[in-house]
């Protein structure tokens, strides 16, 4: 459990992050890019033996966290069109629901019980994400745009799933540090070519004080995969529980660090969602199946 906890605090932080971006005018895009570089190189530097190139391609977990390094730069830059075209709100609850992906895939993969009382705590997880995503003066048009939102819905559970499916079949624990590296540097080699074209079109330049926030974003970002692979490898927790207490878990955490860091406010049906979240989780926590 211990490594869940530390996968939900850091997880939690790259939101606070990401807002203080905004405070500081920092190019959210071009720190994401940064970002991926360091966590790659913190996963090569993390390693416990000399990384050798030909021997990471013939793993047979490469192919598929190069997948996953593709998809995350491009679920990023369709998580940032969703809030464009449909609002925040539709964002956060498009890509925290996506849970339900990985968690319906674990009953069918891995054989994972799910009894009445924990679907019962899942779908009042569901709610509760949804009830505190959705601030009053928010307009939920998914009606407007279906596209942007399934697609975030689709790629974020995609993520998850995926980055399960080769824990659980593929990677060593002592490959890691190395595994997660491949899959930030892919993104990381998705981002430069994409920096590189908005450069050559004059959309995007590249600033130091991007750098530094690409720097202080990565760190925490390395970890906050290597924490939800470790938790996911624990014998005691399924991926149903995982998933769900961890994002369930980044909703209540952002939403108190909002109300206290950056004087955000909470409407009644907020508060309700909050207390539900906690419901969720001890239902999902406690619940054998």
């Amino acid at each position: 459990m211990i490594y869940l906890v530390f996968s939900i605090l850091i997880s939690s932080l790259l939101f606070v992050i990401f807002k203080l971006f905004d405070r500081y005018k920092v190019n959210t895009f071009n720190a994401i890019v940064i970002n991926y570089i360091i966590a790659c190189v913190i996963g090569i530097l993390l390693n416990p033996a000399p990384v050798n190139l030909s021997s990471i391609v013939q793993r047979p977990w490469f192919s598929g966290a190069v997948l996953l390094g593709f998809l995350f730069i491009n679920v990023f830059v369709v998580m940032a069109r969703t809030a464009q075209t449909n609002g925040l709100s539709v964002a956060s609850i498009a890509g925290k629901m996506s849970l339900i992906i990985p968690v319906i895939f674990g009953v069918f993969a891995y054989h994972e019980t799910m009894g009445p009382l924990k679907l019962t705590g899942i779908l009042l997880a569901l709610a509760a994400v949804y009830l505190v995503s959705v601030k009053k003066e928010a307009a939920l048009n998914f009606k407007q745009n279906l596209t942007y939102p399934l697609l975030l819905f689709l790629g974020s559970g995609i993520i998850d799933t995926g980055l399960k499916y080769l824990e659980n079949y593929y990677v060593q624990k002592e490959e890691f540090s190395i595994y997660s590296a491949s899959i930030f540097g892919t993104a990381a080699f998705m981002g430069i070519l994409m920096i590189i074209y908005r450069k050559l079109t004059g959309r995007s330049t590249l600033r130091l004080k991007d750098i530094l926030g690409g720097i202080v974003l990565g760190i925490p970002n390395y970890f906050s995969i290597y924490f939800i692979l470790m938790a996911l490898r624990e014998n005691d927790l399924d991926s149903a529980t995982v998933f769900t207490i961890n994002n369930v878990g980044i909703v209540m955490i952002t939403t108190f660090a909002g109300i206290l860091l950056f004087g955000e406010r909470l409407n009644k049906r907020n508060w309700f969602g909050v207390m539900m979240a906690i419901v969720s989780i001890f239902v999902i926590a406690y619940v054998k199946n």
